[in-house]
């Protein structure tokens, strides 16, 4: 059952990013002491995820923005159990948070999702899409180490900030692009140190809003001396080690920009590790074949031993 309150949806789209309901469980029905009855149980209040749906069709098909769930039925004497009060179901889009007015997540139809790019030479990379981490999800806050144990798998780290900043509601405090970053790398740091060791890249989205080029470059002189800003965060919001980007790219979603860069900086990084590993290979064979040969040449075989034997007698 959902109590009565105010919850958040919050999406990331072309329509609204956020929308303010209010919702209300059903009331529990009267019992009958006497006889022994039973009030029925109210209604609840579910969230349906339709692929179709947006916010924006949901404000527009529902302007009042109020569900409430119906209440349980009285117990009677030829009824002594009341019958559940109706449901009532929310329907919205796949890929939102729902937030009470503290900003604590309630439900969630973010999960984890996996894609493949897939090149032009037929060359395939699996991609985890990790959505909704935040703030204290070391802590398992929001869907905390259910996404982060995906992490742990993974080759490659691909962090994608909104060049404007990000703020989960009304009262939490809005972190800019840069803050994201270093409190994203605050949470891997706190839930696991070996994450730090993941090469990473960084995908800048939303370039294409009004003044993204000049935030863009604001982001990356702070990237290239984080250090410098540090003293703007609290203490225990500063990671040991900061993360340090192979690549940096601005790309716009809705657009298209730089998401063939994005897949060829992705590309290019497997590569090189790919590389990187066959050569540490190569070398680690060829330093077993010289030790080998080492031991070969520093014990004369057995039949030269012999040979000699017999000359000392001679």
């Amino acid at each position: 059952m959902v109590h009565c309150g105010c919850v958040l949806f919050r999406k990331y789209g072309n329509f609204i990013d956020n929308l303010r309901l209010f919702t209300k469980g059903g009331s529990g029905g009267m019992g009958y002491p006497r006889l022994g009855g039973e009030g029925g149980k109210g209604g609840d209040v579910w969230v349906v995820a339709h692929k179709k749906m947006t916010l924006k069709q949901l404000k527009d098909k529902y302007p009042q923005k109020r569900f409430v769930a119906g209440g349980g039925t009285n117990s009677r004497i030829n009824a002594l159990k009341g019958s559940k009060g109706k449901d009532c179901e929310i329907p919205v889009p796949v890929g939102i948070s729902v937030t009470d007015e503290n900003g604590k997540i309630i439900v969630t139809t973010l999960k984890p999702e996996l894609g493949k790019i897939i090149y032009d030479d037929f060359k395939q990379v699996s991609v985890a899409d990790l959505p909704g981490l935040i703030e204290g999800a070391h802590m398992n806050k929001g869907m905390g180490h259910k996404f982060l144990k995906h992490i742990e798998r993974t080759r490659r780290l691909l962090f994608v900030v909104d060049i404007s900043g990000f703020q989960l509601s009304s009262r939490t405090k809005y972190r800019s692009a840069f803050e994201t970053i270093i409190l994203l790398t605050k949470e891997l740091e706190l839930y696991k140190e070996e994450l730090h060791m993941k090469p990473a890249l960084l995908a800048v989205n939303k370039m294409d809003l009004p003044n993204a080029q000049n935030k863009f470059h604001e982001l990356l002189s702070q990237l290239q001396n984080p250090k410098a800003f540090l003293h703007l965060f609290e203490k225990n919001m500063i990671p040991e080690r900061t993360m340090e980007f192979q690549h940096v790219i601005p790309i716009s979603a809705i657009t298209g920009e730089g998401i063939e860069e994005l897949k060829n900086c992705i590309r290019k990084s497997l590569d090189e590790h790919a590389s990187q590993e066959k050569e540490a290979y190569h070398k680690k064979q060829l330093l077993n074949l010289q030790i080998s040969d080492t031991v070969s040449y520093s014990e004369p075989p057995l039949n030269h031993a012999l040979t000699s034997f017999r000359k000392d007698i001679i």
